[in-house]
Formats: structure tokens, sequence, C-alpha cells
């Protein structure tokens, strides 16, 4: 069982990682068309306009995208975790159908107004669209939030005498203060992965010295965007999400910040090796009692250690937590300071003109999705060894029945059709980029800074 198990886990993950590049793109893209359809309907620019179809066919794309690989998911809760689904089903089974009968219907449904529906509506009715598609976009969001908030950190439930898991709070589960905080904390973090994408094509374009008016605007929204959205996710959201850990799950903040053991002033560390077997952390960079700080508010607050809680209560892969929560910080610290940078050059005039800068922002299209990626398996991770935190460990939710042969198919499965998918989902990519908002057939490649 420990084997398939492990498989079972493995194949999730796989799974959830691979859906998450395209809900996060597609979430951000929905408020940045909304807001470029305002646009459109205030200063009837025909830039706006030609600007909100190119984004909403990259939109399309990428919610064709996770509409096929979330489908995958929701069968997996009932094969390789049917223990789990029938333990919380009566729970989760609310929100996870509210998402798919209410914002998913409502999302795909204006979506399909919205890119063929522009030549038969008026002006204010294709405004409309955008607003419904956003709409529908975030509170998807929220209701998927919403169920791994209560997996985190569960209220509104009961207990019967025969031990099974009731809801007994509706909008306790709703408006659980755990899901208040991810949910900013994630859409906001979808932002910054569209701004950057945003910003990227824009600065392909100037580099490229082609549809250069849409270059320039797509790079000026994309930093102006991702400058607040990379604050954002710094604070207020992500302070609070962290101290929402630090009160409710505090093996994980300890596990997150490789600190073995409890302290007063609690350093915070930069950088460092975890090492479990010794409990110490190797070649740390520390900053003296800053954790504490940014934990309690207090400079010699006491902050938990490792040592603090039995072993069994550890979240089971310390290491992959420490680093994944690290990349996370420190790439969303990077992504402040350029588009900090990006937005001083841009108020001084200077930015359509700075290569190198411009070069900086189309390359760093990829890291938003890292990023993510990082911030969800240190939620993940983090929850260990517990499905739903303090009520049903992991072991406990995984079929008994299917093993881990079946398991290793149905993975390999995965990986050989999400491969297929890959080279269909950049192939359809690269002919809207290359095309472009004008409608251009054929582009050139940057030139040499």
């Amino acid at each position: 069982m420990e084997d398939a198990l492990v498989v079972h886990r493995l194949q999730f993950a796989f799974t959830v990682t691979y859906h998450y590049l395209f809900p996060q793109l597609t979430m951000g893209l929905a408020l940045l068309l909304f807001l470029m359809k305002t646009r459109a309907l205030q200063t009837g620019d025909p830039r706006y306009h030609q600007a909100a179809r190119f984004w909403a066919k990259i939109f399309g794309i990428n919610f064709a995208m996770g509409v096929v690989t979330g489908i995958p998911m929701e069968f997996q809760f009932g094969t390789n975790w049917a223990d789990f689904s029938q333990s919380v089903g009566a729970v989760i089974g609310h929100t996870l159908a509210m998402e798919g009968v209410f914002s998913f219907f409502l999302e795909s449904a204006f979506l399909g107004l919205f890119l063929w529906g522009e030549k038969r509506l008026s002006p204010r009715a294709h405004w409309a669209t955008a607003l419904a598609v956003f709409v529908g976009s975030w509170a998807s969001g929220y209701l998927i939030v919403a169920t791994n908030a209560w997996m985190q950190h569960p209220v509104g439930q009961y207990i019967d005498a025969a031990g099974k898991i009731g809801l007994g709070s509706f909008w306790g589960l709703l408006l659980n203060p755990w899901a208040l905080w991810q949910y900013a904390h994630t859409m906001s973090a979808s932002v910054v992965t569209a701004s950057f994408v945003m910003a990227a094509v824009g600065a392909f374009y100037l580099l490229a010295g082609r549809q250069t008016d849409h270059g320039r605007l797509f790079v000026r929204w994309g930093v102006i965007a991702g400058l607040i959205a990379s604050l954002l996710q710094i604070f207020p959201t992500g302070d609070q999400q962290g101290r929402m850990v630090a009160v409710h799950q505090p093996p994980t903040l300890a596990a997150m910040e490789g600190l073995f053991q409890t302290v007063e002033g609690a350093p915070l560390a930069l950088i460092g090796q975890p090492d479990v077997e010794k409990r110490q952390l190797d070649n740390p960079i520390l900053v003296p009692r800053a954790l504490s700080f940014l934990t309690y508010q207090h400079w010699k607050a006491r902050v938990q250690g490792l040592d603090a809680f039995p072993p069994d209560f550890w979240p089971d892969n310390i290491p992959l937590l420490y680093f994944a929560y690290h990349i996370m910080v420190g790439l969303g610290t990077l992504f402040l300071a350029l588009m900090a940078v990006a937005a001083w050059k841009l108020r001084r005039g200077k930015l359509y003109s700075s290569r190198p800068l411009l070069w900086l922002l189309m390359l760093a299209l990829p890291f938003p999705y890292v990023a993510n990626t990082a911030g969800w398996m240190t939620a993940e991770v983090g929850r260990q060894p517990w499905l739903v935190y303090g009520l049903i460990r992991t072991h406990e939710g995984a079929s008994k029945l299917v093993s881990a042969g079946s398991g290793w198919f149905s993975l390999l499965g995965f990986l050989g059709i999400y491969t297929v998918l890959s080279m269909l989902f950049l192939f359809l990519v690269y002919e809207q980029i290359a095309a472009g908002p004008e409608g251009s057939a054929h582009g050139a490649a940057p030139a040499a800074a």
C-alpha cells in the first residue's frame, strides 16, 4: 500500500501542476481583458479593441487546455483517492459542484459570446460579456481555493457518532478566514503571471521592430499591472497568508524557514540547506530576529521550531518544502524589483528604447509559472502528513483498490498525452503571436541587443 500511495501522490502532483499552468494565466488575463474592453468602450481607440481580440484568443487556448487537463483530476478523486472522497465528499462536494455548475458554465458560455459575438452584439453588450468572463473566472477560482482552504484549515464541519464528516455550516466553509487570504494571494499571483506574459509579448514586438504600437501598449499595461500585483503578493496577501500558517500550522512554518530549534528572536534564513538528520540548517545566511518580527511584529518573539512538535507532525519532505518556499519568495522579490525598474523607466519615457530591459522583460516570461508552482508546492507539501489538516492523514485517503502498477500505467499515459497537448498548445500560441494583434502573418525574431 505504501508503494501505491507514493504513486498516487506523484500522479496527482504531476496532473495538478501541469493543469495549473493554464488557469493562472486565464484568471489574470480575465481581469486585464475586462479592463482593456472598458478602456476601449471609454475611448473608442481601435488599438484596445484589437488588443482585446488578440488576448481573447490566447485566453481561449489556455481555457481549453485548462478544461482538458482539469477533468482528469476530478476522476482521480474517485479512483486514486476514493477513501478521501468518501470521507469528505459531504463537505467539499458543495464547493466543487458550485464551481462546475455556476462559475465554469458562466465563464465558458460568455467566453463563447466574447470570442464570436463582437459583430452581433452592441459595444456595451460585448463589454458585458467580458465582465461575465471575469466574474466567472474569479468566482471559479474562489470556489477551488475555498475547497483547498478547508483542507488546510477545516472549519464548519461536524463529525457524527459513526465518524463521518458532514457540513455543519455552509457559510463557515465559504468564508473560511484561510480562504479569504489564500484567494487574494492566489489571484494576485495570477495577475503577476498575466502581466509578465503581456509585457514579454510586447517586449518581443518592440525588439523585433514590428507591431510597435501594440508592443508599447502591452509593455505599459504589463509593467503597471505587474508592479501593482507584485506589491500585493508581498503585502498584504503574502504577509497575512504567512501569519495564517504561523497560527494554524506552526510545524509547517518551522519547516519552511528551516527552524529546527525553538528560539526567541528567531532569525530569517535567506539561504541555507536543511539537514533533517542533524536537525540544523547548513551554510545559512541569516537576518537576525527578522522571522520573529515578520511573524509576530516583535523582535524578540518566541517562534516554535520543529523540536516543539512530534516528528510525525512534521511535513514529510522538509528539504522540498524549504526550497520551494524560498524559490517562491526569492522570485517574488525579483519580480517586484524588475517591475519597479521598468515602471521607473516607463515614467521617464525611456523604457521602449531600453533594449536590455526589454530583453529582461521578455526572458522573464517563464518565471511567474515557476513561482506559482513553487507556491502551491509550499502549500501542499507543507500540509503533509495531512490530507485535511488535523483530521485525515494522507495515507488514510488513498484508494486501497488501485495498485501501484495501475497508478504507474495511468501516469505514463498522462505523460504521453500531455506531451502531445503541450506541442499543440505551443504551436497555437506561436501562431497567434506571429500573426499579432494587427493580423500580421509573419514576424521576425528579435534583433541582438
